[in-house]
């Protein structure tokens, strides 16, 4: 007997389309709002999904309706033979849109043969464009790494190419600007991230938060007027506009200040096979020792129809005024 796929709803009546899924929880950098500076150890390699059940778990839910993928670490770049799974889930009916978020450190050796696995969306973070502050922010003197990487996907034909600036006030705050520069001159799209909250040792304190409209005006004030751009049904949370004259946009992403829980479409899965159905609960279900059982797809389509209708409405507060959960980024994959 066939099994009917259902496509992923949850009980608000959100469509699931979009999976943000961690490949690793490894990290060439050492970002201090990402991960604990000290006291951490990384998952055992067998703790990790393997490369076959990443494959079933994007082949059921792309029987679902999911139609976009995002690998994420960790630093993706960092597991062996990413290509090769790129190219695998590339292979797979009703994926749409295979993406992949970077810190780009490793992108200039590597993004030849990812264009050539069907990679052509790229994210890549990036929070400064001075190599001194980027050592600071990071722990690694790895800037013109990554700003080579940037070149080399550019000029490969990778497209959109999202650069996610995480602002931080007192940080980095004064460069606002001058990546809305870069969207102006260059085909890219600069995402302002406004500073979450994320794991029990997260550097964040409201000293340090800047708001998306506080970004906008600074841009405006330079530019002129944004020009909006409408959003597709499909597209992340970022409010997307054009400078006049520009080359790229500028996009704002503000779950803070303004929140996005009602159209939210995505749903992430860790490093170690734990789904997670809102970025700041630390509600997670696990999938990889159902899969290393050998459940079929069937049953496990079964099992996320289920779980699914236990994604909330939107995120909760703790004894806080902002969003909060226990697992660091790194763990839980940007």
């Amino acid at each position: 007997m066939r099994h009917n796929f259902r496509k992923l709803k949850d009980s608000f009546g959100r469509y699931i389309t979009y999976l943000r899924l961690s490949i690793t929880d490894r990290c060439n950098l050492r970002c201090f709002y990402c991960m604990p500076q000290a006291d951490f150890n990384w998952m055992s390699p067998e703790k990790i999904l393997r490369f076959e059940e990443i494959v079933q778990l994007t082949r059921v839910l792309a029987r679902m309706g999911v139609r976009k993928i995002r690998f994420t670490g960790g630093e993706p770049l960092v597991r062996k033979d990413v290509v090769k799974l790129v190219a695998d889930v590339n292979d797979l009916d009703g994926i749409e849109e295979i993406c992949l978020t970077t810190n780009g450190v490793l992108l200039d050796a590597l993004a030849p043969e990812l264009f050539q696995a069907g990679l052509r969306h790229l994210n890549i973070s990036l929070d400064t464009l001075r190599s001194d502050r980027f050592h600071a922010i990071t722990g690694r003197d790895a800037f013109n790494q990554v700003w080579q990487g940037i070149i080399k996907s550019l000029d490969l034909g990778f497209s959109p190419i999202k650069i996610n600036f995480v602002m931080m006030q007192g940080k980095n705050d004064d460069e606002i600007v001058d990546f809305a520069r870069l969207a102006k001159r260059y085909p890219l799209d600069v995402r302002f991230i406004e500073f979450m909250p994320i794991g029990r040792h997260s550097k964040w304190g409201k000293e340090y938060f800047l708001s998306s409209d506080q970004a906008k005006t600074l841009i405006e004030k330079e530019f002129g007027k944004l020009i909006s751009i409408a959003r597709n049904k499909d597209a992340g949370p970022a409010e997307m506009y054009q400078i006049e004259g520009g080359s790229g946009r500028v996009g704002f992403i503000s779950p803070l200040s303004h929140r996005f829980c009602s159209t939210c479409n995505r749903l992430r899965v860790t490093a170690d096979g734990r789904v997670r159905l809102c970025l700041f609960s630390d509600l997670e279900f696990g999938l990889r020792d159902m899969m290393r059982k050998g459940i079929s797809d069937s049953e496990l389509s079964d099992f996320l129809s289920d779980i699914i209708l236990k994604k909330p409405a939107r995120y909760l507060t703790k004894k806080s005024d902002v969003p909060s959960c226990d697992r660091q980024m790194s763990s839980i994959g940007g």
